[in-house]
């Protein structure tokens, strides 16, 4: 099968691409990319004229649930609600039941996404044997399987001693230690952010230096073993000044951002709306406004979107017994365009970065995705069609979103991984 994707803006900062130009695929594989492509060349063409191309976006941060949590997501499910958002790639997080610690395991998660033959899962392995803290797992045989990274997500890693060992064991093979940044201690039975707003709510909250000891903590170390840390979901302006302040000595340390600790913050929480409800909480404006000054200064490497799903029933309950977490694969390109190019006036450029270079070079993949003879790995998005948000076109299992009924500038309009073509609806 032939494909043309035609009169779209071919964006790929890797290789310094900025052009309008035709691509034709042929059998998962780019054969052609000129400034015209005649379409009697192809057996479908798309035109995708005021869009913008793409190499695939690459997500660092999501919950996959399986094995054991099949009724929120399954791997085919979210590898597919995945590519209705414009991901290729997907970075799938070790907590799982049983946990993603062992090389049997990583191979069960890569041979169930590679029947489902959505997006590409890239498997994070877990720090130590079950998430429990106590010892390291079989980080070794793990990569040989090919995991991207390791973290107890969910859970620090719970000593300076364990994220030493951590550290130090995942230099020869060249990949990061992905820190789930929460003191545990400050934050039992809390459900939001530690401020004016838990205080008026009644809310037990979680305070901000929660995040900001473990990355310190994590730094610290860091500094001195000369690993690879990266902070995910990092959402207080402290912390970002310390990785700020790391990269600027020269160590190797980055982080991701979620969409949604950059577009809302804790005041939503007035409505006792679970979907607000999330770990990192929503911070405070303060916090939020820093994080948009980190994605437009280049101290944040990427936006990830902590995809997580769940049943009904963990988030149409009373606050303070929900499920913490939110899904966000097929929310988040709306959510960053509107926020980030509209209002902001982040570049285009600088949002491919975010979403799908940087994240890229984080997992190792190649450079330079969108020339001929590489594998088709393409994203195609309007950053200017509105949407209303509609979750009944969501390709996930679950429907936990704060963002329902949001109008939103920018979507998603095709994903292509090898042969596989994804048109994508995410609203009306």
């Amino acid at each position: 099968m032939k494909y043309l994707i035609k009169n779209g803006r071919v964006i790929d900062t890797s290789i310094g691409l900025n052009k309008n130009l035709d691509i034709l695929i042929e059998d998962g594989v780019i054969t052609e990319i000129s400034d015209f492509i005649d379409e009697s060349k192809a057996d479908k063409v798309y035109d995708v004229k005021n869009c913008i191309v793409a190499p695939g976006f690459v997500d660092l941060h999501a919950h996959l649930r399986e094995p054991g949590g099949e009724r929120a997501e399954t791997i085919e499910t979210g590898t597919m609600a995945a590519m209705n958002g414009g991901f290729t790639h997907v970075c799938a997080m070790p907590n799982t039941s049983p946990c993603m610690d062992n090389s049997a395991i990583i191979s069960l998660v890569l041979d169930k996404a590679k029947s489902a033959n959505y997006a590409e899962v890239l498997p994070v392995g877990a720090v130590s044997k079950n998430r429990e803290g106590k010892e390291l797992a079989s980080i070794g045989s793990m990569v040989q399987k090919g995991i991207v990274g390791i973290s107890d997500d969910g859970y620090p890693v719970s000593t300076s001693d364990l994220v030493r060992k951590a550290l130090e064991y995942c230099i020869p093979f060249d990949i990061p230690l992905m820190e789930h940044a929460e003191d545990l201690t400050l934050t039992k039975k809390a459900v939001m952010n530690e401020g004016f707003y838990s205080t008026k709510l009644g809310l037990r909250g979680m305070p901000s230096i929660a995040e900001d000891i473990i990355v310190a903590r994590d730094i610290i170390v860091n500094s001195y073993v000369k690993g690879w840390l990266h902070i995910q979901h990092l959402s207080t302006e402290y912390s970002l000044n310390l990785v700020r302040e790391a990269k600027n000595r020269g160590e190797r340390v980055t982080c991701e951002v979620t969409p949604h600790h950059l577009f809302l913050n804790d005041s939503y929480l007035e409505s006792f709306d679970t979907n607000y409800i999330m770990k990192p909480p929503l911070r405070n404006e303060k916090d939020r406004l820093a994080l948009i000054e980190g994605i437009k200064d280049g101290t944040i490497d990427a936006i990830a979107t902590d995809h997580a799903p769940h049943p009904n029933e963990h988030k149409n309950c009373e606050i303070d017994i929900a499920a913490f977490g939110i899904i966000g694969f097929e929310t988040a390109l709306p959510v960053i365009l509107d926020l980030l190019y509209h209002k902001h006036g982040v570049s285009l450029d600088r949002i491919v970065d975010l979403m799908s270079v940087n994240p890229a070079k984080i997992v190792k993949l190649e450079e330079g995705r969108i020339m001929e003879g590489k594998k088709a790995d393409i994203t195609v998005f309007n950053p200017d069609k509105e949407v209303v948000i509609n979750p009944e076109y969501f390709k996930s299992k679950a429907r936990n979103t704060p963002f329902k009924g949001l109008k939103l500038k920018g979507c998603p309009v095709l994903t292509v991984f090898g042969d596989r073509v994804f048109e994508c609806k995410v609203g009306d």
